[in-house]
């Protein structure tokens, strides 16, 4: 995934932005990055790879090198940035969030038009922040090179360019990530994540519409390019991604969740029974209160996470090092656990190796039934637009895999509409597949007609791709 943050100040910005870039942490974990303008030093930039060690760690002894007004950084999974360019259109620095589908292509188009090279990232890759960069430098000024970028990217992009003038926003064509503006006297500033100034003194000014161009500056914010009517916000930032502080839309991220549970308990009633019920930390925990709240189930935390070694969602790519990791991380208390029946609510259930390997740890500690209720509907696809999952292929869903057990991995978009729907006999089969297979007591999903309402906005304005097919 990814977070981005910028600060335009009429002093230095160099605490802001840190502290806000610092509040993006949970949206990545392996590159951080800071870029800033000063006006006689001109562009400094520095990037640290975050993977063994948090933001604040590895950039706390550069905030008292760095100087200038205006800044941009950002919490990367992927490509190291921001970046610093130099092109006809001027000096900038550029960092965004988002996934580019059509990169090939791209880069082929770009080769015609003039541009030379790329500089290649580990692995032969190029980097989507230069491929961005490369396109809006095709056309004859900033606005029209990010109109530009935002219709030929296939996939979703997010960006904020520094100039010597102020910062330059844009919001992806659909707004499949959100990006708002916070003002103070003499700042202002943009975030991925809404709640990352608020402790700075910012308060909300605007949010930005789908594919909406805005110039950030000291003085406040200017629309150059007005938000376009049709919109395809994430879901998935609600359940799992944004933080509980957050809101996308005006919808605050911990209470879809308590919507989420509460709408999850009242498909339960009359059904089970548990003794208590739980959230996975951390991100089921907000569902699993209003589970409770709703159902008069009681809410406990039958074992908890060990912050203070493990303080942020650190995953190494090996399977059998992230299964350890998740596995050391959470400690149990064995008198919540030991013949209790448990009702455990989890954001999702992507490879399932993780929930399985949690059931198998609360049996061990003694209990007497695990009843899993993931807080989203089953994943039958792979996300096209943003860079949720490092699984290379649909097939590491455990939904796809039971699906190609009985119906082969060639399976049509009309089959799985039908393993997407609640009411099919292939629902409910492929569910039952997959609760033996993770040795769940019971296995009931969130359904995506009580999602879509646990949100609450107009489900035209969501996307739902990775459940139902639907672009």
């Amino acid at each position: 995934m990814g977070g981005i943050f910028g600060v335009a100040s009429k002093s230095s910005c160099i605490l802001d932005l840190f502290f806000g870039i610092d509040y993006h942490s949970h949206l990545g974990t392996r590159r951080g990055g800071m870029a800033v303008y000063d006006k006689k030093r001109g562009f400094d930039r520095v990037i640290h790879n975050i993977e063994n060690a948090p933001f604040r760690t590895k950039f706390d002894g550069d905030i008292g090198e760095m100087e200038g007004n205006l800044g941009i950084g950002c919490i990367s999974d992927n490509e190291p940035q921001p970046l610093l360019v130099r092109s006809h259109l001027g000096n900038f620095a550029i960092t965004t969030v988002g996934k580019i589908n059509n990169m090939d292509e791209l880069i082929a188009n770009c080769f015609k038009n003039g541009c030379t090279h790329f500089l290649e990232m580990s692995g032969g890759s190029v980097n989507p922040t230069e491929m961005v960069a490369a396109l809006i430098n095709q056309k004859d000024n900033m606005i029209e090179g990010i109109r530009y970028a935002q219709e030929v990217i296939e996939g979703s992009m997010t960006m904020l360019i520094l100039t010597p003038k102020g910062i330059l926003a844009a919001r992806d064509r659909l707004g499949r990530t959100p990006l708002i503006v916070g003002k103070k006297e003499d700042a202002c500033c943009v975030s991925f994540e809404s709640f990352a100034y608020l402790n700075l003194g910012y308060e909300d000014l605007k949010e930005l519409g789908p594919g909406e161009i805005v110039a950030v500056t000291p003085d406040g914010v200017e629309t150059l390019q007005k938000p376009g009517e049709e919109m395809r916000i994430c879901s998935f930032l609600w359940v799992y991604y944004g933080y509980p502080t957050s809101a996308y839309e005006g919808v605050n991220v911990e209470e879809m969740r308590y919507h989420c549970g509460d709408m999850l308990a009242r498909r339960d009633r009359g059904e089970v029974n548990p003794d208590i019920v739980a959230g996975v930390p951390d991100s089921g925990i907000a569902h699993a209160i209003g589970y409770a709240n709703q159902s008069g189930v009681p809410f406990a935390r039958p074992f908890i996470k060990y912050t203070p070694t493990w303080p942020r969602s650190f995953m190494p790519t090996q399977q059998s090092q992230r299964n350890l990791i998740a596995r050391m991380k959470l400690i149990p208390v064995h008198r919540l656990i030991k013949d209790k029946s448990l009702l455990m609510i989890d954001d999702s259930i992507v490879r399932g190796t993780q929930l399985r390997e949690t059931t198998e740890f609360l049996y061990r500690n003694g209990a007497k039934e695990v009843h899993i209720r993931p807080a989203c509907p089953p994943l039958l696809y792979g996300c096209k637009y943003l860079n949720f999952s490092r699984s290379k292929s649909e097939m590491d869903l455990i939904t796809r895999r039971v699906i190609a057990k009985r119906e082969g991995e060639n399976v049509s978009d009309k089959v799985l509409a039908d393993y997407a729907d609640p009411n099919s006999t292939n629902y409910k089969e492929m569910l039952e597949e997959i609760r033996k297979e993770l040795n769940f007591t019971s296995l009931k999903f969130h359904r995506l007609d009580d999602l879509k309402a646990s949100i609450g906005i107009s489900p035209c304005k969501l996307c739902t791709y990775c459940w139902d097919g639907k672009e």
